[in-house]
C-alpha cells in the first residue's frame, strides 16, 4: 500500500472513530504522517523498521532450486545439491505484517473476532509471521484458538500488558491523538525493560577502544556472541521474545555488527574464545552470501584456530524450514555449512529454538533436520524457554524431547522468562518449572538427559533451579551455576530460600545465616575463601 493511502486510512480510521480500523492505522509512524507530526527519536525513519512493515530485502525472493555453481564471495564456490529430488515443491517466504493480519482472518476466520486486540497490542511488541507457521502450526479448528499455544506463541494481545499499561494505551488510542499515541508506546516500551541483564553495558566486548563492535557482546570468556546487522530480524516473531527491542526500529536498542572484519580482530586478540555464537534476530534470516561474510574465513583451518565452535541460534525449522531445502540459496547454505566443519576443521552447532513437539511434526521440518545433519554434517541441539500456556507441563517437555532425540536432535536448555517485555504474562515460577523439568526428565531415556535446566540467563549468569531440599530445617531452593561472570562461581552449588512466587533470580532471598553469591547489582561476588579450603 503506497504510504499516501497508509495516511489516508489511518486518518480517516480516527476521525471515524472506527472500533476495528485497519491494520495501517495502528502503526505509529503511519499515524504521525497521517497528522504531519515528526516521529520522536525511538521510532525509525524507515519503512523497513516499522512495527509491522516487513523488510523487502528478506520477503520477497522467490525460493526456488538452484542449480550449477554460485560464487559467495572472494574465490571460493559452492555447488549446490538438487532440493527437487526431494519432492517438495518450491515456496515462496513473504512475511505477514500487521498490514496484512486482515487477510489472515480471512482466510482463517476464527481469528476476526480478535483483530482489533491483536492490533493494538501489536502497537507495543513486534509482529510478524510466517505463512507456513500460520497455516500449518495454529490449531485453527480448536475450540478457542487463542488458546492454541501456537496462537499465543505469535499473536500479541493486549493481556500481554499490565492493567496500567492497557488502560494507558487503548485511551491513548481511542483519543485519536497520533503524536500523543506514540509517546504513550514509548513510554510503555521503555518500562518493559529492553534490555535485560546488562546486555548493554555488562556484555560489551572487553576492549575498551574497540568502538566499532556494536553487534559483539563478551559475556563469558569462552563465548563471543555476534549479531550481524543483517540478521536483525526473524522469518516471524515470538511474543514472548526477550529480544524484542531489536525489533521496533529503535536504533539506540539494537545490537547490529555492520561488518566481520572488527569482528575476527577483536577475537584475534582474544585466545582464550573457542565459541563464537551468531544471534540476532535470526543469522537464518540472512542470504547465504551474507552470512559468508562471517563463515568463509572459517574455512581456512589456520585462520583463528582457537574458534572451534560455531553455534548459529535460529528459530527457521519452526517458522521456515523451507530455508534449508527449497529457498533459493538454501543448497549454497548447506554446502558453506559443510565446508566449515570439512576444511575448518570447526563444529557446527544449529541452536534450534523449539518450543513444542507439534513443532516437529510437519515433512518440511523433517527434511530440513536430514538436510542440516546428513548434508550439512552439522549438530542440531534443542533449546526452549517454559512459557505460560505454551509449554507449562512436564508432558509437553517429555514428549518434545522424545521427538527430538528420534529425529537425532540433541536436548540443550530450558530457560525461564527474562525479566523484559511481557514476562508477567508468560511466567512460570521456579518451583514449577523445576518440578516440570524433573518429571519430564525422569519418565525419559537417559539420551534426553543432556537437557539442562530450568535455567535462568541472568545478569550473574546462568542459574539452574536444581531442586528443592531442607537445608539446616530451613526449605530452600538448591541452586547452581552453569555459566557465571566469575568463572569460579561454574558449577558450584548455593542456596536461596524456598519461595512459591519466586519467578526470576532478584526474587530470591539468602538462608538465614547464609549469602547469595551476587550483589545488589546482580553481579557476582568474590567466591569465599573457605570454599578453596580442604
Amino acid at each position: 500500500m503506497p504510504k499516501t493511502s497508509i495516511a489516508a486510512v489511518a486518518l480517516l480510521a480516527f476521525t471515524a472513530g472506527a472500533l476495528a480500523p485497519t491494520a495501517d492505522a495502528f502503526v505509529p509512524h503511519q499515524l504521525a504522517q497521517a497528522r504531519g507530526v515528526a516521529s520522536p527519536s525511538f521510532m525509525s525513519t524507515k519503512e523497513s523498521d516499522i512495527v509491522g512493515i516487513s523488510e523487502p530485502s528478506v520477503t520477497t525472493e522467490a525460493a526456488t532450486a538452484t542449480e550449477g555453481a554460485v560464487a559467495l564471495g572472494g574465490n571460493n564456490n559452492v555447488i549446490g545439491t538438487d532440493i527437487s529430488a526431494m519432492g517438495q515443491a518450491t515456496e515462496r517466504y513473504k512475511a505477514i505484517s500487521l498490514q496484512a493480519i486482515d487477510k489472515v482472518a480471512e482466510d482463517h476466520p476464527q481469528l476476526k473476532p480478535h483483530l482489533r486486540d491483536v492490533k493494538l497490542a501489536g502497537l507495543v511488541f513486534p509482529f510478524k509471521a510466517s505463512p507456513y507457521y500460520v497455516d500449518e502450526m495454529i490449531d485453527w479448528e480448536s475450540d478457542d484458538v487463542t488458546q492454541d499455544p501456537f496462537y499465543k506463541l505469535i499473536f500479541p494481545t493486549l493481556d500481554m500488558l499490565s492493567d496500567e499499561h492497557r488502560e494507558k494505551l487503548e485511551a491513548a488510542h481511542d483519543a485519536g491523538d497520533p503524536a500523543n499515541l506514540i509517546k504513550v508506546v514509548g513510554e510503555i516500551r521503555e518500562d518493559l525493560n529492553p534490555h535485560p541483564a546488562g546486555q548493554k553495558t555488562l556484555n560489551a566486548p572487553k576492549d575498551a577502544e574497540e568502538d566499532d563492535l556494536n553487534g559483539v557482546q563478551h559475556k563469558y570468556s569462552e563465548t563471543v556472541l555476534v549479531f550481524p546487522a543483517a540478521a536483525q530480524t526473524c522469518h516471524a516473531y515470538c511474543t514472548y521474545c526477550f529480544r524484542w527491542a531489536q525489533f521496533i526500529g529503535d536504533d539506540e536498542l539494537r545490537f547490529a555488527q555492520k561488518e566481520a572484519s572488527s569482528l575476527f580482530s577483536y577475537l584475534s586478540k582474544h585466545e582464550e574464545v573457542s565459541d563464537i555464537l551468531m544471534t540476532g534476530g535470526d543469522p537464518m534470516i540472512m542470504k547465504t552470501k551474507s552470512l559468508a561474510q562471517y563463515l568463509e574465513p572459517l574455512l581456512d583451518p589456520d585462520f583463528l584456530p582457537h574458534i572451534k565452535n560455531l553455534r548459529i541460534g535460529t528459530r527457521s525449522l519452526s517458522f521456515w524450514p523451507q530455508r534449508f531445502t527449497t529457498d533459493k540459496d538454501a543448497d549454497e547454505l548447506i554446502t558453506l555449512l559443510r565446508r566449515v566443519r570439512d576444511e575448518g576443521k570447526r563444529h557446527i552447532a544449529i541452536m534450534a529454538h523449539l518450543s513444542h513437539e507439534r513443532e516437529l511434526s510437519t515433512d518440511k521440518v523433517q527434511a530440513a533436520i536430514k538436510r542440516i545433519q546428513e548434508e550439512a554434517c552439522s549438530t542440531v541441539r534443542s533449546q526452549s524457554p517454559i512459557m505460560a500456556g505454551i509449554n507449562d507441563s512436564a508432558e509437553v517437555w517429555a514428549n518434545k524431547w522424545r521427538k527430538e532425540v528420534s529425529l537425532g536432535i540433541v536436548p540443550y536448555y530450558m530457560f525461564l522468562a527474562r525479566d523484559t517485555g511481557a514476562q508477567e504474562y508468560f511466567n512460570v515460577p521456579l518451583v514449577k518449572a523445576q518440578r516440570f523439568y524433573a518429571d519430564a526428565i525422569r519418565n525419559t531415556s537417559g539420551l534426553i538427559r543432556t537437557a539442562r535446566g530450568p535455567s535462568m540467563s541472568c545478569t550473574p549468569g546462568k542459574v539452574e533451579v536444581t531442586g528443592v531440599e531442607e537445608i539446616m530445617g530451613q526449605k530452600a531452593f538448591v541452586l547452581r551455576f552453569l555459566q557465571c561472570r566469575d568463572e569460579n562461581w561454574i558449577g558450584r552449588v548455593f542456596f536461596a530460600k524456598y519461595d512459591e512466587k519466586a519467578y526470576w533470580f532478584d526474587d530470591l532471598e539468602p538462608l538465614d545465616g547464609m549469602e547469595l553469591p551476587w550483589d545488589e547489582a546482580g553481579l557476582p561476588k568474590p567466591v569465599p575463601d573457605a570454599v578453596y579450603q580442604g
